[in-house]
């Protein structure tokens, strides 16, 4: 498996888990608490592994900084696709489009040789 599905499918997990979970208003505290720190060790069981092997000091292609901007921009691409589909009352606006093009400026910056 490819970092950057590696990496996606645990950040829709975990985006997915920890949206659904939160809209139970009628769940106790405590035990959000411990769903949450439930899904936060499902993420790091695929999170560790796949910045490891993309890392360039264990044989990886990438560097730490490259690893952080990839991974962030599956965060925000993966979180905005999962508000559009599961909370219809969000809505994307221009600025959010803006927003989007900086990022893809990032990484080509970043990759940039």
């Amino acid at each position: 498996m490819t970092n950057y599905k590696q990496l996606g499918q645990e950040q829709r997990y975990v985006i997915d888990r920890l949206f659904r979970h939160g809209k139970s208003q009628n769940l106790p505290l405590l035990t959000i608490i411990l769903i949450s720190w439930g899904i936060a060790l499902f993420e790091y069981i695929l999170q560790v592994p796949a910045n490891r092997f993309g890392f360039k000091g264990c044989g990886g292609p990438f560097s730490l900084v490259k690893l952080k901007v990839i991974q962030e921009v599956i965060t925000l691409v993966v979180f905005v696709l999962f508000s559009l589909v599961f909370f219809k009352t969000e809505t994307f606006r221009w600025n959010h489009l803006i927003g989007f093009v900086f990022l893809v400026l990032a990484v080509y910056f970043i990759f940039k040789k």
